[in-house]
């Protein structure tokens, strides 16, 4: 029985064969990746930063996640599953840097609600002494 263009048999071969080529491109692609070492070591920085910044206190959420991603990206790393491993880290960073902006905000928002109430503490001061 000869096999024709178009026929059950045909599309199931030519199906087979681009599965294993799919396949195989993903492994050369994963195997050409390089290790993402700078990112890695740039969401490590962003985490401690964070961290400098107060995070584990005001932003204990966003936080959390940073050093969640942080360590599955050094598991990925591990695995040398290097593309997940820089999605990771760049998530990690992301999360970090949200969580130091978070604290650095509320660290603003708590001193300029102390000046102003040190000014109104003042104003009312003055008014008592003028009258």
């Amino acid at each position: 029985m000869k096999k024709t263009l178009g026929s059950p048999e045909s599309n199931q071969a030519m199906s087979r064969i681009g599965i294993v080529a799919a396949a195989a491109a993903m492994m050369v692609a994963c195997a050409s990746t390089p290790p993402p070492l700078a990112e890695m070591a740039v969401a490590r920085a962003a985490v401690s930063n964070a961290n400098s910044a107060g995070a584990n206190e005001l932003a204990p959420v966003q936080l959390k996640s940073a050093m969640d991603k942080m360590t599955a990206a050094e598991k990925a790393m591990t695995a040398e599953n290097y593309p997940l491993a820089r999605e990771l880290a760049e998530q990690a960073e992301v999360d970090a840097k949200l969580a130091a902006a978070t604290a650095r905000s509320i660290k603003a928002q708590k001193a300029a609600d102390a000046v102003q109430e040190d000014s109104r503490v003042l104003r009312k001061e003055i008014d008592r002494k003028t009258k």
